[in-house]
């Protein structure tokens, strides 16, 4: 007897349809989950825009270029679950999601980032889950960042939480091409891809040898900084 297996098609749709029902019947707890995730991204944006004036006030300089954030999608949620065969519930989010809340922190200098996240993890209410260094150990195509899962306590009117959060941590030069690469090749059903990812490749070496080359210029010029 032949096996009938679903289509990568059919399993979206029944993936699509679950996720809906789903968000129908969880509508308030879902968007009060969403709600403390919004408030954790708040309390990671402020320290790190806290550690950014206080650099600034000491070396008369900015080590952050940028800090953005963003919520992963309740459809992304709900497919990451399903794939990892985890229940559709608020409690399997916060207890196997660790990406649901995102925080880019753009430096620009590679000194910057591990100086900040030093200085940002020693503080006493955060606590840090795991720790992954694509920076000394970039992934094979290339990809640059430092990588930070944390928990961070929010203050509700009537209780302290600990949310997780992922952090990327990485340079200008690194975000440019991350950003890139990104535009280049999700989803797409790219042509040639080896070529492509060798030439990706190569535009990750000679950035990360820029990102070298600037520091060590900074450092002719502010020694101490």
């Amino acid at each position: 007897m032949e096996l009938i297996t679903p289509s990568k098609k059919s399993l979206r749709l029944l993936i699509n349809e679950r996720t809906q029902k789903w968000l129908e019947t969880q509508t308030t707890p879902l968007r009060t989950l969403m709600a403390y995730y919004r408030c954790a991204i708040m309390e990671i944006e402020t320290k790190f825009n806290v550690l950014n004036e206080q650099f600034s006030l000491k070396h008369d300089r900015n080590p952050i270029a940028s800090v953005k954030s963003r919520l992963k999608s309740m459809e992304s949620i709900a497919e990451k679950l399903q794939r990892k065969n985890l229940p559709l519930s608020c409690e399997a989010i916060e207890n196997n999601i660790n990406d649901v809340a995102g925080i880019r922190v753009v430096c620009s200098f590679t000194d910057d980032v591990y100086m900040l996240a030093d200085a940002f993890i020693k503080q006493d209410d955060i606590t840090l889950i795991e720790i992954k260094d694509y920076i000394q150990t970039p992934k094979p195509g290339g990809y640059r960042s430092l990588h930070l899962i944390v928990e961070v306590p929010i203050f509700l009117a009537d209780e302290k939480r600990q949310m997780r959060a992922e952090i990327q941590m990485r340079t200008i030069a690194m975000d440019f091409w991350a950003s890139l690469e990104h535009q280049l090749l999700y989803k797409k059903d790219v042509p040639n891809v080896e070529e492509i990812s060798k030439e990706l490749k190569l535009c990750a070496e000679e950035s990360a040898n820029l990102d070298k080359r600037m520091s060590e210029i900074k450092q002719k010029i502010i020694p101490n900084d």
